[in-house]
């Protein structure tokens, strides 16, 4: 998966939008406001995603390329580099894993406008 793929994948997610609240190199994507995922774009080898805690830690434990999230809360968020042997596939379910987290945490409401 390279960044474009990435950029795209999540976009095509619904009540999902990009935007640049940390400056021009950080790509962030939230839903309903919330982030569920961010990249640096000078790198563009790895994003940051909200993961259970107990799941992050199996996932740091397996694969060599998913690190405590950096810069992020090391409890909830992992980092995950796309350039390893990690297939797409399960760079997608590390991306769905986090958008799913961030939706159910939105009111009713919201998850409802969303989800129409």
């Amino acid at each position: 998966m390279n960044i474009e793929e990435l950029r795209d994948y999540c976009l095509a997610k619904p009540g999902v939008t990009e935007s640049f609240p940390f400056g021009e190199d950080t790509l962030v994507f939230k839903v309903g406001d919330k982030l569920f995922l961010l990249t640096g774009l000078e790198d563009g080898d790895r994003f940051n995603v909200k993961c259970d805690p107990e799941l992050a830690v199996e996932l740091r434990e397996r694969y060599n390329e998913v690190k405590a999230g950096y810069h992020m809360n090391k409890t909830h968020w992992n980092t995950v580099f796309m350039n390893g042997s990690l297939t797409s596939k399960q760079l997608c379910e590390m991306i769905d894993h986090s958008y799913s987290l961030v939706l159910k945490s939105l009111s009713k409401k919201a998850q409802a406008q969303i989800n129409l």
